[in-house]
């Protein structure tokens, strides 16, 4: 059974004046914790993360895994979105991540990422853990590790990437869905920062930039040390949300996903 990762991280984001700090340590630090668990990583930073890069990458970490192997795919950057134009979204509008050269090639959009994902070989099991996305609030949770200062959310609005006319209409009300290609049975399971309508906080700890999110999977996971997916949720559920960090980490999966053992 072989295990690869691709560990993506973006903070720079020529022409947006929306640069972010946390991304590239986030996919750093996910690239040394899987390589310790005995994944084959291959990380994509800053301008390495372009789209073609982006969509070549994914593409390679499907369609190389076989029946029995385990695939992990990590995102720290913007999320945005554009109007869907095949009408599969109930909100109208399809989600993206968000490119190093988004102002030129546009975004990834779940269509996209729908296409890639549904190319693997039955058997392959696959974790996502996007910490990029949209808006709410909440006050609870432990957010005592935070640098003072204001997070950064990492939501990058259409008006920021797109030319002036081509901005598309506001969203219907609707579930959103960030990522597609989730297939809904066997080990497929996305862990996300946040719900679809809130955003996933760029912030400090330590002095080091991180994402909120990641911070505190890779803390829990180091200091808790759970067994199973919904326990490590779990354990990040107690910072997530909190008052500074209006953010609520989330799991989708199978129950039996779910209660699979953490990376294997």
């Amino acid at each position: 059974m072989a295990k690869r990762a691709l560990c993506i991280g973006i903070n720079d984001y020529p022409g947006t004046d929306s640069d972010l700090s946390g991304c590239v340590n986030d996919a750093r630090d996910w690239s040394a914790t899987l390589q310790a668990q005995g994944f084959a990583v291959t990380t994509l930073l800053d301008a390495e993360a372009t789209r073609d890069a982006m969509v070549g990458a994914i593409g390679a970490l499907v369609r190389d895994a076989k029946a029995g192997d385990t695939i992990v795919f990590t995102y720290s950057g913007h999320g945005t979105w554009v109007e869907d134009e095949d009408g599969d979204e109930p909100d109208g509008r399809d989600e993206a991540l968000c490119p190093y050269d988004i102002t030129r090639a546009g975004p990834l959009l779940d269509d996209d990422i729908r296409i890639l994902f549904d190319r693997r070989a039955a058997g392959v099991r696959l974790l996502l853990i996007s910490d990029s996305c949209h808006s709410g609030s909440v006050t609870r949770g432990d957010d005592a590790d935070l640098d003072p200062g204001g997070p950064r959310p990492r939501y990058l609005p259409p008006q920021a990437w797109m030319q002036p006319g081509t901005l598309p209409a506001a969203p219907r009300a609707g579930a959103m869905n960030l990522i597609g290609g989730m297939r809904r049975t066997g080990g497929d399971l996305l862990l996300a920062g946040c719900r679809d309508e809130e955003y996933s906080w760029d912030t400090g700890f330590g002095g080091r930039p991180n994402g909120a999110f990641t911070y505190y999977a890779l803390k829990t996971l180091k200091q808790d040390r759970p067994e199973t997916y919904d326990a490590w949720h779990a354990a990040i559920r107690r910072y997530l949300p909190s008052t500074r960090l209006p953010q609520e980490p989330q799991i989708f999966g199978t129950r039996s996903a779910r209660r699979m053992r953490i990376f294997e």
